[in-house]
């Protein structure tokens, strides 16, 4: 026999900036609301090892610090966090639920701020060697690298502020970027190309990644010419951006040509009662602040929604 889902006013799905930032504006209007996140709360923030334009932290601050206090002020408030995987959501009716891999949730509004996830290149030998020499965190994997050659894919704020992470490890870092330009932010630029040990690759792709045990060399053409190049390098970190993972949404919410979740300015999705905040709403600029904002903007039109049954 199934046990009846325990009740809440507002379940929030994903414990990232803009899950916070919805925690805590849910939690401060009494609502009795809890977060779950399938994997460690703070979301991709915890890869970035320095924030600089997040308001209040003149020097900057670790995303590690910066998620942890937003976690530890919404708790304050009342609320609550469950570290589990969503199997399921039914988002219609007065009564939305949402299965997890740690019990069955209902609730009167649903905030959805899973984020996005980083975007595989698709190339032969991504997928055999990821954790053997290709990564998708220079935070997380730049020190198994020290004193080594390793190339970094994509020409965005991604890739490039995994390139100057890794230069406190790598003896030489190179980003294939198949344009003749970079598209990260102009300061970020100056940096790359300030910093001795960072070379820019242009106008190429990857083609293959090959080894034997681990990462031993990276197979490049370039798009122009055609010519054909080989790099040896002991790690690949990728940077060619993110995707949206709202395959459990299809057919029940209205999503955007990239698979994000389509809102108003209030963060209302097409369902009434389910709100959606941060980087998997369509448009979002996918910043820090930006995703905090969304959450507070869907917790207070979710406290609207619940006050109006």
């Amino acid at each position: 026999m199934n046990k009846s889902p325990k009740k809440y006013d507002v379940i929030i799905i994903g414990g990232g900036p803009a899950g916070l930032g919805a925690g805590v504006y849910a939690a401060r209007a009494r609502l009795k609301n809890i977060l779950i996140e399938r994997g460690a709360v703070g979301g991709q923030i915890l890869n970035t090892e320095w924030v600089e334009n997040y308001p209040g932290f003149p020097d900057g601050v670790s995303g590690l610090d910066l998620t942890a206090a937003m976690h530890k002020q919404a708790e304050k408030f009342g609320l609550e966090t469950l570290l589990a995987d969503v199997t399921g959501v039914k988002l219609t009716g007065k009564q939305k639920t949402v299965e997890t891999s740690g019990g069955s949730f209902a609730a009167k509004a649903v905030i959805i701020a899973i984020g996005l996830e980083r975007q595989k290149l698709g190339v032969p030998g991504e997928a055999e060697y990821t954790g053997k020499g290709v990564s998708y965190c220079a935070t997380c994997d730049g020190a198994f690298f020290r004193d080594k050659p390793v190339v970094v894919v994509g020409g965005g704020n991604v890739a490039i502020t995994e390139a100057l992470e890794l230069t406190k490890f790598a003896s030489k870092i190179t980003v294939i970027h198949r344009r003749d330009e970079l598209r990260a932010t102009k300061i970020l630029q100056e940096r790359a190309l300030a910093e001795p040990k960072i070379k820019i690759l242009w106008d190429s792709v990857v083609d293959e990644i090959t080894g034997d045990t681990f990462v031993e060399k990276v197979k490049v053409s370039n798009v122009k010419t055609k010519k054909k190049s080989t790099l040896n390098v002991a790690g690949v970190f990728m940077g060619v951006g993110f995707k949206a993972n709202t395959d459990f949404l299809k057919g029940a919410l209205e999503l955007d040509k990239n698979n994000s979740i389509v809102t108003d300015a209030q963060m209302a999705t097409s369902v009434r009662g389910v709100f959606a905040a941060g980087d998997i709403r369509s448009g979002s600029v996918r910043q820090v602040i930006a995703a905090t904002g969304d959450g507070a903007v869907a917790a207070i039109n979710a406290d609207r929604y619940i006050a109006g049954l």
